[in-house]
């Protein structure tokens, strides 16, 4: 089973959700050849909730992942510590959610949850845990302390930063803090549109029907991390998309309100 652990269903925090859009996203995740992801949009992002919502209208939910037109979505979300950085939490809808309702005070940047608050309550819930981007300048994790970042079940190998900070450099980096904390590395596109799916992913030994049964193959290590040659021009093309077209929904915004004002 080829999956992508870390990938978003909108452009960006700011704007709506589009059920088009996603549609759009889901066909070039299985043209890029993934059988499964894990939608882990950010916890503080526009509407939360109403990403959900939709979801349950678009496709059929199986009690552990939607069944999107042959691609297995399984829930998630990303959220920010205090501490700068950024966790992905994965799990059943109904568990993702009920994480999502005890932040819902923590949502606003000078109120994040700290790392070990968000620790205590993921432990409480059947969650795995990712510390995302770990090396990020913008979002570290590894300026953490070793007691803390054990916490986790593994570190995200992010192809935005293996495009930025060069592969081989990165991957070196993220591998060498898992290394020393005796932990799994899982690889994330990251995407937050079309053109990155397939940039790098987690290839399973097996087909995982449920968090509980890829959080248990991941710590067992029945996996392979593939890495696109193709993954400069993907995560470069994605760059330029991803600033077009938030130019486009601010061009679009600016051309309606004027339109209403006349």
């Amino acid at each position: 089973m080829k999956i992508d652990l870390h990938t978003h269903a909108k452009l960006s925090k700011a704007s709506d959700f589009s059920a088009a859009y996603y549609e759009e996203m889901i066909g070039e995740a299985l043209e890029s050849g993934l059988d499964a992801l894990a939608l882990t949009e950010h916890f503080n992002t526009r509407n939360f909730y109403e990403v959900y919502d939709n979801l349950d209208r678009m496709f059929p939910y199986n009690g552990d992942y939607y069944e999107a037109n042959g691609l297995k979505i399984f829930p998630g979300m990303e959220v920010d510590i205090r501490e700068t950085g950024h966790i992905l939490l994965i799990g059943r809808r109904e568990t993702v959610l009920e994480a999502r309702r005890r932040l819902d005070g923590y949502a606003d940047k000078d109120s994040f949850i700290l790392f070990d608050e968000l620790m205590d309550l993921a432990d409480s819930l059947p969650l795995l845990k990712i510390g995302a981007h770990p090396f990020r300048e913008s979002t570290p994790l590894h300026h953490l302390s070793d007691a803390q970042l054990s916490r986790l079940d593994a570190f995200d190998l992010n192809a935005k930063d293996l495009y930025e900070y060069s592969r081989e450099a990165n991957r070196e980096r993220v591998e060498g803090l898992a290394a020393r904390l005796g932990k799994p590395v899982t690889a994330g596109s990251d995407t937050h549109q079309c053109l990155q799916y397939g940039s790098v992913y987690n290839e399973l030994d097996a087909d995982c029907g449920s968090v509980a049964e890829l959080k248990e193959a991941i710590r067992r290590g029945a996996y392979r991390i593939r890495i696109s040659d193709e993954l400069p021009i993907k995560v470069k093309a994605s760059v330029m998309l991803k600033k077009l077209l938030k130019k486009l929904a601010r061009f679009e915004a600016e051309t309606a309100a004027a339109a209403g004002a006349m």
